[in-house]
C-alpha cells in the first residue's frame, strides 16, 4: 500500500484506533492524519512532565478525538481502554538515554514492563486487534557496519535501548506464541512540529531549533563528523500508517530511515535555514560519552521493498515547515 489518501482512507475509515501516547510528537500527528482519514480515534496520554504530552498539540482536532489522561502502567485502565478497537498504535514510551541511565527504573517501568501489559490487555481483552510499535536505532548501539540492516547485531549502549530492546520483542513474541497481529517499526532521529521543546533529552534537532530562534550558539559534541539519520514526522507518520494497514508487516520488524547527515552538516543546515546562527565544538559532557553512538544510516531496503514507502520531504523542506510551526507556536512548547 502507498500513501495514496484514497487508499489510506479506504482502510482506516470508520476505524476505531488507539494511540497510546497520543499527546505527544508523532502520537498526535498520527491523530491528525487519521482524523482526516475519518477514524474514530481514542488517545491516551499520562501526560507526565517532560515527557512530551501536550494538550495543544491536538488543538486542531481536540473536537473530533477523544482524549484519556491514564498511564500505560495502569492495568485496570489498559484493560478497558484496548476493548473494541481496531487499530492501536504503541508509542507509550521515554525517550532520554540520559535518564535511563540515571534512573534506570522509571525507564524499565515504561519501556520494558509496561508494554508486557499492554500486550497482555490486548491478549486478554481484544487479541484480534492489530498493533505497531514504535521501536528506535538505539536498539542497535554501536553500528558495526554501514547502512545497518534489520539483522545487525543489538548492543545498546544505554538502559533506554536494552529496554526498546526488550519492549519490542514481547511484540513479536506475542505474534508468534499468540497469533497477536503486531509488528515494529525501528524509528530514527524523527523532527518537526509538535516536539517538546523545553529540554534536549529527546533529540538533537528540535532542540538546535530551538536555540536558534532563541540567538544561541549552538555546541555540538566531539568532532561534529557523526553522522545521524534523519526523518521528518509527516514521513515517518506515513511509515507507521502503511505499516498498519499492510497485513505482511505482521510479526515483522523495519528500520525507517531518511536523509544522513553529519551533526556539523545538520547545524549547518539549520542555521542556513532558519536564516542566522552559530554552531562551536565543545568535548562530550562525561555523562554523554560512554553511550554516544557514534556513526548511524538506517538501511530501510526491507520496508521499502514490502510498501513501496520511501521518505519525500527532504531537510531543507521539512526544516523550513519545522521552523514556521514553532515561530508561530513558541508560546505553546518553550
Amino acid at each position: 500500500m502507498s500513501s495514496n489518501p484514497e487508499l489510506f482512507r479506504e482502510f482506516f475509515a470508520n476505524k476505531k484506533v488507539l494511540i497510546t501516547g497520543g499527546l505527544g510528537f508523532i502520537g498526535s500527528t498520527i491523530a491528525k492524519k487519521l482524523v482526516s482519514l475519518e477514524s474514530d480515534v481514542l488517545l491516551v496520554d499520562s501526560l507526565i512532565e517532560g515527557y512530551g504530552g501536550n494538550r495543544f498539540n491536538i488543538d486542531e482536532i481536540k473536537t473530533q478525538v477523544t482524549v484519556n489522561i491514564s498511564d500505560v502502567r495502569d492495568r485496570y485502565s489498559m484493560n478497558n481502554l484496548v476493548k473494541d478497537q481496531d487499530l492501536i498504535f504503541n508509542l507509550a514510551g521515554t525517550l532520554s538515554h540520559i535518564d535511563s541511565m540515571t534512573d534506570p527504573f522509571t525507564d524499565l517501568d515504561i519501556n520494558c514492563s509496561a508494554q508486557l501489559s499492554i500486550l497482555e490487555s490486548i491478549r486478554h481483552n481484544n487479541p484480534e486487534a492489530k498493533i505497531v510499535f514504535a521501536g528506535t536505532r538505539g536498539q542497535y548501539g554501536r553500528a558495526t557496519s554501514l547502512p545497518v540492516n534489520e539483522d545487525h547485531l543489538m548492543r545498546p549502549t544505554d538502559v533506554n535501548g536494552i529496554n526498546n530492546v526488550a519492549g519490542e520483542s514481547y511484540h513479536i513474541l506475542y505474534h508468534n506464541v499468540y497469533g497477536m497481529r503486531a509488528s515494529s517499526l525501528r524509528l530514527t532521529n524523527t523532527y518537526g512540529p509538535r516536539h517538546q521543546m523545553k529540554h534536549h533529552k529527546q533529540g538533537i534537532i528540535n532542540w538546535f531549533i530551538r536555540q536558534i530562534i532563541d540567538g544561541e550558539t549552538l555546541r555540538v559534541f566531539g568532532d561534529g563528523t557523526q553522522i545521524r539519520d534523519t526523518n521528518y514526522v509527516d514521513d515517518v507518520v506515513d511509515a507507521l500508517l502503511i505499516a498498519m494497514a499492510t497485513n505482511e508487516t505482521e510479526g515483522e520488524v523495519f528500520n525507517i530511515g531518511g536523509e544522513p547527515l553529519s551533526l556539523v552538516q545538520l547545524a549547518e543546515k539549520m542555521i542556513s535555514v532558519g536564516v542566522g546562527g552559530s554552531y562551536e565544538l565543545v568535548e562530550y559532557p562525561s555523562d554523554k560519552k560512554p553511550i554516544e553512538i557514534g556513526d548511524y544510516i538506517a538501511d530501510y531496503t526491507k520496508f521499502s521493498k514490502l510498501t513501496g514507502w520511501t521518505p519525500s520531504i527532504n531537510i531543507e523542506e521539512g526544516l523550513e515547515k519545522t521552523f514556521e510551526y514553532y515561530r508561530q507556536n513558541k508560546e505553546q512548547y518553550w
